[in-house]
Parts: structure tokens; sequence; C-alpha cells
């Protein structure tokens, strides 16, 4: 499990070890476009901000390095080390 902050809220969303980062922002109203839910069609990509007290675990095949360096993410199937606190550009 671990937290995501979406910047333009400033309010904590709890995501479970068995939840999506993608169904956690839905679940909390977020309105975040995606498609294939299985990191595909890159329909959900979203800009890290930060992440506090770990790092992003990209689970995709289809982003470039420089797409990741750039803070790049699939929420649809990426996630971050437990623990941590992500902040989403949303």
């Amino acid at each position: 499990p671990f937290t995501v902050t979406v910047a333009s809220r400033q309010t904590p969303i709890a995501v479970a070890a068995d939840e999506t980062l993608l169904a956690a922002l839905q679940r909390a109203g977020v309105d975040i476009p995606y498609s294939c839910q299985q990191g595909f069609c890159v329909t959900c990509r979203t800009r890290v901000i930060g992440v506090a007290n770990g790092d992003v675990q990209h689970r995709d095949t289809l982003l470039t390095p420089p797409e990741r360096e750039s803070g790049m993410m699939l929420p649809c199937i990426s996630r971050t080390t437990a623990d941590s606190n992500l902040c989403l550009d949303l």
C-alpha cells in the first residue's frame, strides 16, 4: 500500500496493495483518461511531480527511458514502493 496526492486537490488517497493506482484515483472521483487498463494504450499517461520515501515502479514496456526520466508513468499498472507518497500532476 501507498498514498497518492493529486496536486490540484492536495488530498491524500490511500492505494491498497491489491488495487491499481488508476482504480484508487477513480474511487476518489479523480477524472483521469484511460482505456485498456493494461498499459498498452498509454491513454492514462500522467506526470509524477514527486515521490516521498520511495520510487516509481514502472510495470509497463511502452514508456521510453526519456519519458520515465521526465516523470511520466502509467497509473493503470505502475505503482510506487510501499509506504511512499506519490504526487501526481492532475
